[in-house]
């Protein structure tokens, strides 16, 4: 009943080996051994706990959904809603900037129905220009109302937090710092890695410039590229996370659920790095938004706030607290994976997903850093 059309084919494994050197969000969706079998009993779940059954997809109709999200929670998400609905879901995935794009350069000839991203600004931007429809008032009752857009056209699904990573032969949690600024100290020179193409690292930017102003976190990023060296470009997260855990640098900054990730593919015996919490409130102390938006110019607008519907209710969410991405799900009260830190005890910074913005400013710091 789904259809995938995968714009891009390169994977990458856990070691930082990569199939094509562009490849960045697509290798954070390769599979993780095992995943599968466990993700197969929640999908008979959901559908067993559906109500009268799934229509054919020939009555039910179908939608494009162009993601950015894990291709395996994705896929997921898709079965389950499928299995309920009947409706057909055509599945296009690559990196959220470049769907961002191309949903802009279609206009309203997109095929899209509904964008799911990994991180907030990208619905911001869209948003922005109009691009978006409203999502139905009871699918945004079902998450905290400061982790979905204020106009109400895109909704939040799940969350991950921004963390230091660190190996733990190299430092103590100690000597861990507790503020993203401490990065910038020289005496972490030669000691920390960055991965500033990746989308992850930009709302972690955006609030440092929120909270300090442009001109230092300009001077930040400067300053931590000299403590990065020749280590301030790292291709993706996965690579980060890896260099850090097999003592290559002591240091980098990640979303928390790629440790996690890197846990469940090598096992714990094999993990020689661990994960710090930034002080409460510090500016680098982000918790990063996954959504999903409605396109304004969908000819499906009705089977497009289904499928919303239904990742963030309790069947939907309780798919992505159990997926291999390791994420916070945030809507219909449904409680996140036991192996993560209880999401009631996270302390991020006060900065709304609106307030936090479309990532414009990240990308002009970057530049300006020539990070990118």
């Amino acid at each position: 009943m789904t259809s995938f059309i995968v714009n891009r084919t390169s994977t990458r494994t856990a070691t930082g080996s990569t199939s094509h050197p562009a490849a960045r969000a697509h290798r954070r969706r390769r599979a993780v051994a095992g995943a599968g079998i466990a993700l197969a009993g929640l999908l008979v779940l959901s559908a067993c706990s559906s109500s009268g059954g799934a229509k054919s997809s020939a009555d039910a109709g179908e939608i494009t959904l162009y993601s950015a999200q894990h291709e395996q929670t994705t896929d997921a998400l898709v079965k389950a809603f499928t299995a309920k609905t009947g409706i057909k879901v055509n599945v296009r995935s690559d990196d959220e900037d470049v769907l961002t794009a191309q949903i802009e350069q279609e206009g309203s000839r997109s095929p899209a129905d509904v964008f799911y991203t990994e991180n907030s600004p990208w619905l911001e931007q869209l948003d922005a220009k109009g691009m978006l429809a409203k999502v139905d008032a009871s699918t945004l009752a079902e998450v905290p109302a400061k982790y979905s857009g204020t106009s109400g056209d895109w909704v939040g699904v799940s969350a991950r937090a921004s963390v230091l990573v660190y190996n733990t032969s190299k430092l103590t949690a100690s000597q861990v710092p507790t503020s993203i600024m401490d990065l910038a100290d020289p005496k972490w020179k030669g000691k920390i890695e960055l991965a500033p193409a990746e989308t992850d690292f930009w709302p972690v930017i955006s609030s440092i410039a929120k909270a300090k102003g442009d001109a230092a976190a300009l001077a930040w990023l400067k300053a931590v590229k000299a403590n990065a060296g020749s280590r301030d470009s790292a291709p993706d997260n996965e690579t980060l996370v890896s260099d850090v855990n097999n003592g290559t640098v002591e240091l980098g900054v990640i979303n928390h659920y790629y440790w996690f990730r890197l846990q469940s593919e090598i096992g714990t015996g094999a993990m020689h790095s661990a994960l710090s919490y930034l002080a409460p409130q510090d500016p680098g102390y982000v918790l990063d938004i996954s959504g999903a938006a409605i396109l304004k110019s969908s000819k499906h607008q009705a089977q497009a706030q289904a499928f919303l519907a239904y990742i963030d209710s309790a069947a939907g969410q309780q798919i992505i607290a159990h997926s291999v991405s390791f994420e916070y799900p945030i809507g219909s009260g449904v409680a996140a994976n036991s192996e993560l830190k209880p999401f009631e005890q996270l302390q991020p910074n006060s900065f709304s997903v609106s307030e936090l913005g479309t990532g414009e400013d990240a990308k002009t710091l970057l530049q300006q850093a020539q990070l990118i």
